[in-house]
């Protein structure tokens, strides 16, 4: 009676052998199928008397590791699996593993298995035991830490990365390249809107976000070396790396996603004068030469700015991309003229200087091809 009298009251009834949740682990995927079920094996013999929930957040990997972690998740109860469609990035990932749980607690662990899961019951315990903490890291630059088998060339980065991210911290952190830490949830909740999601060092991003410094306490773990698939620690994410300190410290002057679209807008300068000059080299008339040597630096504008712009949201395939170029030279196009037709009034109406008429004029197109590349070009898709 007492039950049904709880059911009508808007309040489920509750199984009598459930626990309430005490930490959910969120695992941000891409290409890492075969580690799918080894860290999973692994997290049951570390958290076992806690009531956790895995949860791989995956980036619709081709190795199809959303379904590997479904597979697993038809048994058993605890794994989740988010897959994202049309959405990349690390950070990102991790924020919606993040706030998609229930758990008062959630820790975040890579799934190529390089971090060390056993640390977790003592993350657990350090939050657990002090109210007043809100996150502990997981270390390898504290006394008992370590980094395995890295170069000399990967631990001079690593420092210089970490001498770089202190210049914008809030907080004394050995190691804020960390990609190993557990949370308060409701931290990530409130912090969530304030995140730039940028990159892949997401906690650097909690840390730089919060209006006040966080607590923290950092324990040691050795960093395992890759058993399967390949490290994700390319050119293109360190340069998403330094992107992410730029946006924390002047990314409220300039977004960052213009300022970048801009410095891809210089190169293009450069690549169209290159091919200006080879044309002429070659004999062509100016008209000719122009034309070419636009379509050049357009073309190369917009493989860059694909590749890196809009690099969470990267046009793929045959088709999008030959109409995504399209496009882009469309847009392209007709900022030119809004270039010529600014500068033009300028300097004729008002009898402004040249170089003061050209740069607005300039201005004018880069906030017009940014604009309209952001809303038709990478868009749609």
């Amino acid at each position: 009676m007492n039950m049904m009298t709880r059911h009508w009251a808007g309040t489920p009834a509750v199984a009598a052998d459930a626990l309430p949740l005490d930490l959910a682990v969120v695992i941000p995927t891409f290409n890492e199928a075969a580690n799918v079920p080894v860290l999973i094996a692994r997290l049951e013999l570390a958290l076992a008397g806690l009531s956790w929930e895995a949860i791989f957040v995956d980036d619709d990997s081709p190795d199809r590791t959303a379904d590997a972690a479904r597979a697993i998740a038809r048994l058993d109860r605890r794994v989740r699996v988010i897959q994202r469609i049309g959405r990349r990035g690390l950070s990102s990932a991790c924020i919606e593993g993040m706030c998609a749980t229930a758990a008062p607690l959630v820790a975040v662990i890579d799934g190529d298995l390089q971090h060390d899961e056993a640390l977790l019951p003592a993350m657990h315990r350090a939050l657990a035991e002090d109210p007043a903490l809100d996150l502990v890291v997981g270390s390898r630059f504290v006394a008992g830490g370590g980094t395995g088998d890295w170069d000399r060339d990967r631990v001079a980065k690593s420092a210089l990365a970490t001498r770089l991210a202190r210049a914008v911290l809030r907080a004394e952190l050995a190691d804020p390249m960390s990609g190993f830490f557990m949370i308060r949830t409701e931290t990530v909740r409130a912090l969530a809107p304030q995140l730039s999601a940028i990159g892949f060092k997401i906690l650097l991003d909690l840390l730089t976000s919060s209006p006040r410094p966080l607590r923290l306490v950092e324990l040691p773990y050795s960093f395992r070396s890759r058993a399967v698939g390949e490290s994700k620690l390319d050119h293109v994410v360190a340069m998403e790396y330094l992107i992410a300190l730029y946006d924390r410290l002047l990314g409220r002057i300039v977004p960052v996603r213009f300022a970048m679209f801009s410095c891809i807008g210089l190169i293009g300068v450069g690549v169209h004068m290159a091919a200006l000059g080879l044309m002429f080299a070659l004999g062509a008339a100016f008209l000719a030469a122009q034309v070419v040597a636009a379509w050049v630096a357009m073309t190369g504008n917009f493989f860059l700015n694909n590749a890196l712009t809009y690099r969470d949201r990267r046009l793929r395939g045959g088709r999008a991309l030959f109409d995504g170029w399209v496009s882009f030279c469309g847009v392209c196009s007709v900022g030119v003229l809004a270039n010529i037709g600014v500068a033009g009034f300028l300097h004729d109406v008002h009898n402004g200087t040249w170089i003061g008429s050209a740069l607005a004029g300039v201005l004018v197109s880069a906030v017009w091809n940014y604009a309209l590349s952001s809303r038709f070009v990478w868009g749609r898709y």
